[in-house]
């Protein structure tokens, strides 16, 4: 039975609007704000789907350290938003949704929400690694961002 949860952050840069839009639309370059990606390799996209990336992540529980592989399919790309979802074997999928705005101040914020799916056994591990990375590609995201 597959588990749902989702968690939301946010990030402020000055840049332009369009520079965070394609940075967060392509997992390549996002690989060196997110701590867990070690590999990005491009593939054919299917149809209705406007990038596709293999992602293999780096995980690590207790003594173990293992490597993960993912297909990560950019389905939109629009002058404010992204979405990109990530789909792994078993049945596992996070939903990226990414919201840009401009602030009066200059400044672009950067809203995500993400929502994993995965088995009950797999969901506490995933949901947690997952919720971990993205903290800190947001951390990390305003001074790669910053013009």
């Amino acid at each position: 039975m597959p588990r749902t949860g989702s968690f939301r952050y946010t990030a402020r840069a000055r840049c332009e609007l369009a520079h965070a839009r394609d940075l967060l639309a392509d997992v390549e370059r996002q690989a060196v704000l997110h701590p867990l990606i070690v590999r990005v390799r491009h593939r054919p996209p299917r149809p209705g789907v406007l990038r596709s990336q293999l992602v293999t992540d780096r995980l690590v529980a207790g003594p173990f350290r293992f490597r993960i592989t993912y297909q990560a399919d950019t389905l939109r790309i629009g002058p404010d938003e992204v979405v990109i979802v990530a789909r792994q074997w078993p049945r596992t999928s996070v939903h990226n949704h990414t919201r840009l705005s401009r602030e009066p101040d200059g400044h672009v914020r950067v809203d995500v929400e993400i929502t994993l799916t995965a088995p009950t056994p797999l969901f506490r591990y995933a949901f947690q690694q997952a919720r971990a990375a993205h903290l800190v590609l947001a951390e990390r995201l305003p001074a790669a961002l910053q013009t």
